[in-house]
This record gives structure tokens, sequence and C-alpha cells, in this order.
């Protein structure tokens, strides 16, 4: 009834939809310095449970309940959402001043290198980030 070549062709076409689905739901690179120092700042973070990944907010405490193959994706999506709100680059665009809530500033990061302002830029203002 099954022939080796539609076995063959389930495989493949498995193997081509898992691909798809995984590559779909990668995360974007980040800088890890700008990453890190971002990350005292930002009112979220990943946690582990029982059942996988979460987000939970640290204001609050509370968990997002996010569904697992999604979670890096919506982290991401949160930040520069975050970061569009409370981040902002100096003049000459050789820092990254952080905001709280109010709009006052409550830290300061130093851009070191063109790929540190290029990640900034890109991830947090750019036109084809997330709204």
């Amino acid at each position: 009834m099954f022939s080796r070549k539609m076995v063959y062709g389930f495989f493949f076409i498995f193997v081509f939809l898992s691909f798809v689905a995984f590559y779909t739901n990668m995360p974007e690179s980040k800088n890890k310095r700008i990453y890190q120092e971002i990350m005292k700042y930002f009112p979220y973070k990943i946690k582990k449970e029982f059942g996988g990944l979460d987000i939970e907010d640290k204001r609050t405490g509370k968990d997002l309940d996010v569904e697992n193959a999604k979670v890096f994706l919506v982290f991401d999506d949160l930040m520069k959402k975050w970061g569009k709100t409370h981040l902002k680059l100096s003049e000459d665009k050789s820092k990254l001043v952080v905001l709280n809530d109010k709009g006052e500033k409550i830290g300061e990061i130093v851009l070191k290198n063109d790929k540190e302002k290029e990640f900034v830029e890109k991830f947090f203002f750019s036109v084809n980030s997330s709204n």
C-alpha cells in the first residue's frame, strides 16, 4: 500500500515543516553585552516552569502564560515595545539612556563600538521593528 517513495516523501515533508517552524520561532540575534545591561532595567524575565518556559512581570510577579513555542518571540516584542518608550540614544549616539515610566533617567549604557550602536538602532529604533 505504501511505497518507499511515499515514506521518503512524508519524511522529507516532516523535516521541512519542522525546519520552517523552528526557523520562524527563533528570536532575533542580539548584542550580548548591551542585552545584559538592558535586562537590569527591563521589567520582564523568562522563568522556568514545570511545563517549560514563561514570561514573568518583575513588578507584579504575574506570569503572562505564553505558549512555549512563542516565549522568545513574545519576549523580544515586549522588549522592543518597552524600548521605544524607555530608551533614548544620546545626541552623538554614544550612550543609551534608560528612562522609568515617568520619563526620568534611571540609567545609562555606554555604547563602546559601532556594532553595539548598530544593534540598538536596528533592534529598538528601526522602522521595521514591531510596534
